[in-house]
C-alpha cells in the first residue's frame, strides 16, 4: 500500500462514517422542505424542487410545537442550572474543604448511586411527586431531573476541582477570603469548563427524557417536546413532510449546542483527568 494512501486511510474511514451518520438527518431535512408526500415518494433522496418553509410555520403553530418547545427549553435549562450549582457546591465541600473521612464516605456513596439504573427509581419517584402533590405540574419533572443528574455532575466537577493547585487556595485564604468567597471568586471561575460540560450533558438528558414526562404530565399544554412529538406523529402520520419538520425542531437545539460548545465539552471531560 502506498504511503500516501496509508496515511489517508483513517481520514477516509472517518469521512465515510460521518456520511453514514449524517445521512438520515440530511434526508429528514430535505423531506421537511418538500411540499407534499408525492415529491418525497418520487425522489426521496433528491434536493427539494423548491424550499417549502411553510411546513415549519405549520408545525410551529398548528401542531403546537411552539408550546412543547418552550416547555422543554425552560424545564431543561432551569433544572440543569440548579443542578450544576448544587453539584459545584457539593464538589467544593468534598474536594477543597477538609472533612477527613466523611468526605470519602459521601463521595463513595455518590459513586455507588451511579450504579442504580435511572428507570429503576421510577416507582419511588412517582410516589414521591404524588405525596408532594406536584404530579401534573412541571415541578414533577424539575426535581427528578435536578436530583437525578447530581451523581454524575459531582463526579465530573470533583475530578476537575482536584486538579486545581492548592497554592491558589492558600493565597486566597492569606488575602482574607472566606470559604464562600474562595468558592465564588476563585474556584467557580476556574471550574467553568467542567460546569459548562455538566450543564450541556444535563440539559440534553432533560431535553430528550420521555418516561417521566409521559407519566407525570397529562395536560397537553404542559407537555414537553418528546411526549408532544408522539401526539404530533399520530395526528400527522400521513404527512411525512410535516413529521420530518417536527423531528428537525426536536434535534435542532442539540446540534446548535454541540456546534458552538464542543470545545468546552471536550475540555471539561478531559481536564480533570490529569492532576495539575
Amino acid at each position: 500500500m502506498p504511503r500516501t494512501l496509508r496515511k489517508s486511510l483513517p481520514h477516509i474511514v472517518l469521512m465515510a462514517y460521518v456520511v453514514i451518520i449524517l445521512f438520515p438527518f440530511v434526508f429528514v431535512v430535505f423531506s421537511s422542505l418538500k411540499e407534499s408526500n408525492v415529491e418525497i415518494s418520487q425522489a426521496p433522496f433528491a434536493l427539494p424542487k423548491s424550499l417549502y418553509f411553510e411546513n415549519y410555520a405549520k408545525a410551529w403553530t398548528q401542531a403546537k410545537i411552539d408550546k412543547y418547545f418552550v416547555n422543554s427549553a425552560y424545564i431543561g435549562v432551569s433544572s440543569a442550572v440548579i443542578g450544576v450549582l448544587i453539584a459545584a457546591g457539593t464538589s467544593f465541600a468534598l474536594t477543597r474543604m477538609k472533612f477527613r473521612n466523611s468526605s470519602k464516605i459521601v463521595y463513595q456513596t455518590i459513586l455507588f448511586s451511579m450504579l442504580i439504573p435511572a428507570n429503576g427509581l421510577f416507582i419511588a419517584q412517582y410516589f414521591l411527586v404524588s405525596d408532594l402533590h406536584i404530579i401534573g405540574t412541571h415541578w414533577a419533572l424539575f426535581w427528578p431531573y435536578t436530583a437525578g443528574a447530581l451523581p454524575f455532575s459531582v463526579l465530573l466537577i470533583s475530578a476537575f476541582m482536584k486538579s486545581l493547585p492548592n497554592e491558589l487556595e492558600e493565597a486566597a485564604i492569606i488575602d482574607g477570603l472566606s470559604a464562600v468567597g474562595l468558592f465564588a471568586r476563585i474556584v467557580l471561575p476556574l471550574t467553568l469548563p467542567a460546569l459548562v460540560t455538566v450543564f450541556i450533558i444535563n440539559f440534553l438528558g432533560n431535553w430528550n427524557e420521555y418516561l417521566l414526562a409521559n407519566f407525570f404530565i397529562s395536560k397537553d399544554a404542559l407537555r414537553t417536546l418528546p411526549t408532544g412529538m408522539v401526539g404530533f406523529r399520530d395526528a400527522y402520520q400521513m404527512n411525512y413532510a410535516l413529521v420530518s419538520t417536527g423531528i428537525v425542531f426536536s434535534v435542532l437545539p442539540v446540534l446548535i449546542l454541540y456546534a458552538f460548545l464542543q470545545k468546552q465539552i471536550i475540555e471539561g471531560i478531559t481536564a480533570g483527568s490529569v492532576k495539575g
